[in-house]
């Protein structure tokens, strides 16, 4: 039975050390990205008379933009009818892709951490262990890579989808006047996706020292055979 050996030390090492990194920055990356909940506003004016009301479309993570609705302007408005205005476009799949990234990424970095602190004795022993973290973080390296790229494409589609301004222009229904309202801030959003190539950053980093630690950077060495087992090489 392998014994539990708590050691903190691997902490003090760039493995550890980075590893621990790689675990708060993808709290950071998914929390900032699902977490968000932000709203449009657009001001509606009758054409011929002077009323006018603001139609707000509330959007949030997984920003399904095209089932968000405006509301807030009655169904018969300026002596017309009011029809349903949505916003446009689909982002669920890259905020979707870049979220389950980072909760994978993260459940990874507290099964590694747990390994390393309890079990550092029995991963050194080992050629099996280094080489599957090895590959693991090999993986999550490309993984950040794609997901927060294509996050980034996502993010900048939902801005412009988002903004009032775009809206008045392309959406307004016909027979009212549409003004830009207020537009909500996105700074989480840009902090998600810096956090996602800050990511990318660190596992890739560690991968070269999780690689120290394979038998692919320092083979065992092979006994000699000319030399007998009772002879003593000077």
């Amino acid at each position: 039975m392998v014994a539990w050996q708590l050691n903190f030390g691997p902490l003090k090492e760039p493995l550890g050390f980075i590893k621990l990194l790689e675990w708060f920055a993808s709290i950071f990356s998914f929390a900032t990205c699902g977490g968000y909940s932000g709203k449009t506003e657009i001001i509606v004016e009758c054409a011929k008379l002077s009323e006018n009301k603001s139609a707000v479309a509330p959007f949030m993570y997984p920003f399904r933009l095209n089932v968000q609705l405006f509301g807030g302007i009655p169904e018969n408005f300026c002596n017309a009818t009011w029809k349903e205005l949505h916003l446009t476009g689909d982002y669920s799949s890259p905020a979707q892709f870049y979220v389950s990234i980072g909760v994978f990424a993260f459940l990874y970095c507290m099964a590694a951490l747990a390994f390393y602190l309890g079990f550092m004795h029995l991963y050194r022993d080992s050629r099996t262990f280094p080489l599957c973290d090895f590959f693991i973080t090999v993986i999550f390296a490309v993984m950040w890579l794609v997901s927060s790229s294509a996050w980034a494409k996502g993010l900048s589609d939902i801005k412009t989808s988002t903004s009032p301004q775009n809206v008045v222009d392309h959406h307004c229904p016909s027979g009212f006047k549409c003004l830009p309202g207020q537009e909500s801030h996105m700074g989480s959003l840009n902090i998600s996706v810096a956090f996602g190539f800050l990511n990318l950053i660190l596992w890739a980093g560690n991968a070269w020292f999780v690689y120290k630690e394979t038998s692919l950077h320092s083979p065992p060495q092979q006994p000699n055979p000319e030399q007998g087992p009772g002879n003593v090489s000077p």
